[in-house]
């Protein structure tokens, strides 16, 4: 069949009438009825399929994999507005209310001071999120604090979790009067910490703890005859050593993933340890897994399902360009965020991981959630500290593009944790 009588039968077959006397008064080109046929069929195809997968606009660039979109149908038919997916709007000035905070905030950490070290433009500021289909509640510091009076919050994992611990701080803040009375209850200075902090809260009684932890699992020496290039192992099957600190916790926000690679672990000596045996063949995201499932037995086994409010945060997503963090990547050129949807990178494969563990939970403790932030944070390139970083750093170090600047984008994590709160009735007893 040659090309002119294909074209002729696939226009007899999708527009039987096209040979009829009327239509032929018109004497539309054959082309016109293929290019017609193709483009309507195509659109059938594609609704049907849509429609059968569940699919929306942003799930293509896969940030959700079948776990987290499960979630996300979830709160979808339970009418539970899904804050995770969005786009960033210019702030208006009614936006900036009396939670809004300045560098000059007394919890903030040097290196996340970006304009006072040396930061040009503010822009970076200017944005808020605006979920699909519905608002975020205005964080309203006051009922924050009295909905937490005589409790704990407890933030663990990472330094991307201290981050957002610092921001929770300064916005609560702004609804004491008189900041100075809020002090650490060690009297540890606020600055770079390797342990334990916690700010009180003396007119609520409420405290704001951070623990760095970044596996969330024990890491410690290797089993004894272990070979040489074994320094450390992660034990994947037993649960931080400080994790008798956060039982009676009211609040508690984990964070893990930035440590779960080769350049943390192996390249570093640091091996997975199962059982009280080296297990050097073991990868990363087995140990993960497996990391991932002595978390859940913790928290199934130690926390009141009735009084403990527990989420576990996605992934914070990096924007190192021309090379990774410690081969001269770079994050400083973008002042704007992302608007080129080609260039967003799809959601790491830890946030499957932690959101089906979650899946597994929700019949057994139902306040256990998923804060997922991956996708909204993928946009904001333009809010690392970058070459901003703190006083005394030398000119030739990394940039920092993995952490971020304060005020800036874990303020809006804070506020989707706020959100979620709200929606169960969060208050403590």
């Amino acid at each position: 069949m040659d090309h002119h009588q294909e074209s002729t039968s696939l226009k007899q077959l999708l527009f039987p009438l096209s040979s009829s006397p009327f239509f032929s008064t018109f004497k539309v080109k054959k082309h016109i009825f293929v290019g017609i046929s193709l483009l309507i069929t195509f659109l059938i195809i594609s609704v049907i399929f849509v429609d059968l997968a569940g699919f929306e606009p942003h799930l293509c660039l896969g940030f959700l994999s079948s776990p987290l979109k499960r979630l996300t149908n979830e709160q979808r038919n339970n009418n539970v507005c899904d804050y995770s997916y969005g786009k960033w709007v210019r702030r208006r000035q009614r936006d900036m209310h009396e939670t809004s905070y300045g560098e000059d905030c007394q919890f903030l950490d040097p290196g996340f001071r970006c304009l006072n070290n040396g930061r040009k433009d503010s822009g970076f500021r200017q944005w808020r999120w605006q979920p699909h289909g519905c608002d975020l509640p205005r964080f309203n510091a006051s009922d924050f604090l009295e909905r937490s009076r005589n409790g704990r919050i407890v933030f663990v994992g990472d330094s991307i979790g201290r981050n957002q611990w610092e921001s929770l701080l300064c916005m609560l803040s702004q609804a004491v009067s008189n900041k100075s009375e809020i002090y650490e209850v060690n009297g540890n200075p606020i600055g770079k910490h390797k342990g334990f902090l916690s700010m009180r809260f003396p007119e609520q009684n409420l405290t704001v703890e951070y623990h760095r932890t970044p596996f969330l699992v024990v890491v410690a020496r290797p089993p004894e005859n272990s070979p040489e290039d074994v320094k450390m192992t992660v034990r994947v099957d037993e649960f931080n050593w400080q994790s008798k600190r956060w039982v009676g916790s009211d609040v508690l926000v984990f964070n893990t993933g930035h440590w779960w690679n080769e350049d943390k672990t192996f390249k570093a000596g640091c091996y997975f340890q199962e059982g009280g045996k080296l297990n050097k063949t073991m990868g990363v995201m087995e140990g993960f897994a497996k990391s991932l499932k002595t978390w859940k037995s913790w928290i199934l086994e130690r926390l009141d399902s009735e009084s403990s409010y527990v989420f576990f945060r996605s992934f914070s997503p990096v924007h190192y360009r021309n090379g990774t963090w410690n081969l001269g990547g770079l994050c400083d050129a973008d002042t704007e965020p992302e608007i080129d949807m080609k260039k967003m990178e799809a959601g790491p494969i830890h946030n499957s991981y932690i959101s089906e563990v979650i899946q597994e939970m929700r019949y057994e403790h139902s306040k256990v959630k998923f804060l997922n932030i991956t996708y909204l944070t993928e946009f904001r390139k333009d809010a690392h500290p970058s070459r901003y970083r703190e006083p005394g750093t030398p000119e030739d170090a990394p940039q920092d593009c993995s952490h971020w600047c304060l005020p800036g984008v874990p303020d809006t994590w804070s506020e989707i944790l706020y959100a979620q709160l709200l929606a169960m009735n969060y208050r403590t007893k």
